[in-house]
């Protein structure tokens, strides 16, 4: 499973180039994204696509010296759950 990487998008697209899964964070400003949107298709259900979203975010943001807030619930929850990641969430 390979991620594609946007300015402000990562995602899987399955053979025919449908969105299967992704996660958006679009910036606030130039050092702060509001990840606002996870989606996992039912077909990838279940196999923890949605928390290997979140790493890829979360080290995106690491990399560009970048922190985030959160209005999508399941990234709410999530940087609840991991607070090895309190250093770029701002709640």
């Amino acid at each position: 499973m390979e991620f594609k990487k946007e300015s402000e998008r990562i995602y899987i697209e399955n053979e025919i180039g449908k969105t299967i899964a992704e996660i958006t964070f679009p910036h606030i400003s130039d050092d702060v994204v509001n990840i606002d949107h996870t989606f996992v298709d039912q077909s990838l259900r279940g196999q923890g696509v949605a928390g290997k979203l979140m790493l890829a975010v979360t080290e995106h943001l690491r990399n560009n010296n970048q922190k985030a807030k959160a209005t999508c619930s399941y990234a709410v929850d999530w940087f609840d759950e991991h607070n090895e990641y309190d250093d770029i969430y701002i709640k």
